[in-house]
Formats: structure tokens, C-alpha cells, sequence
């Protein structure tokens, strides 16, 4: 018996809209970043991009467990000494934060830079995608 594999005129995209309204930010991100990942579809292919489109509104009102609203805090560093840059969760925008909470969860390789392209994180509940007529997906 031959492995079937799948080619990539045979992926077929779909587009998703996620309200983030009272989510959980762990929890939206997890499940978002499986539809990314293309893990949702039966012919899943770890090494193509067989992702779907996500579009997620109203970040703005995402939600953190415990402390972290206060005490969570993001860093970054420059490659010199002393370089490092650090900024707290309430002081982010809420789009950088739940882009990277999704990017961390995907590949880090070419595959997850291209994965994170497809998704679109806005704060209000107006977005440019009315047009690919996305499906609403509750989380």
C-alpha cells in the first residue's frame, strides 16, 4: 500500500473569525495555532502548509489568569551587552500579545514564519475580511 501524500493544488483554505471577547489567552492561543498548524484537517502533512486563515477580533478584551496582568513581563535583547529590554503585559498591546502567545506555539522554522502570516488579530470588532465570508468558531 502507497502513502498518499498531499499536493498543494488539493489544499483547500478556509477562513475562521474568532471573537477573543472573556477568552483565556492560553487557551484561544493553543486552539488557534492547531487551526494554523492545519492539525483540524484528516490529510494533516507536518511539512506542508496546509493552514487556515484566522482572523481574530476584539483582542482587546482577552483575558489573563492569576498575577499575570501585573507581573508578566516580555523581554527582548539587543545581541550586546547589556541590550535587554523588558516591557510589562499591561503596558503591550494586546495584538503583539496574543501574536506572539500563537507564534511561540507553532513551528520555529520557514514553516511557522509562513504559518503566522495567517492569522490577523484585530482589537475592535471591525476587520477587512467581510469578504472572504469567514466562519465563526467558537472557543
Amino acid at each position: 500500500m502507497k502513502t498518499e501524500s498531499i499536493k498543494k493544488k488539493d489544499i483547500c483554505r478556509d477562513w475562521y473569525l474568532v471573537d477573543a471577547a472573556d477568552k483565556t489567552l492560553g487557551r484561544l492561543s493553543s486552539k488557534v495555532a492547531m487551526i494554523l498548524r492545519g492539525k483540524n484537517k484528516v490529510d494533516y502533512t507536518p511539512n506542508i502548509d496546509m493552514s487556515d486563515f484566522v482572523v481574530i477580533i476584539n483582542a482587546d478584551q482577552i483575558k489573563v489568569t492569576g498575577n499575570k496582568e501585573d507581573k508578566k513581563a516580555y523581554w527582548r535583547h539587543s545581541g550586546f551587552p547589556g541590550g535587554t529590554k523588558t516591557k510589562l503585559y499591561k503596558t503591550l498591546d494586546s495584538t503583539f500579545i496574543i501574536t506572539k502567545s500563537i507564534k511561540g506555539m507553532l513551528p520555529h522554522n520557514k514553516l511557522g514564519n509562513k504559518l503566522i502570516t495567517h492569522l490577523k488579530v484585530y482589537n475592535g470588532s471591525k476587520h477587512p475580511h467581510e469578504s472572504q465570508n469567514p466562519k465563526l468558531m467558537e472557543i
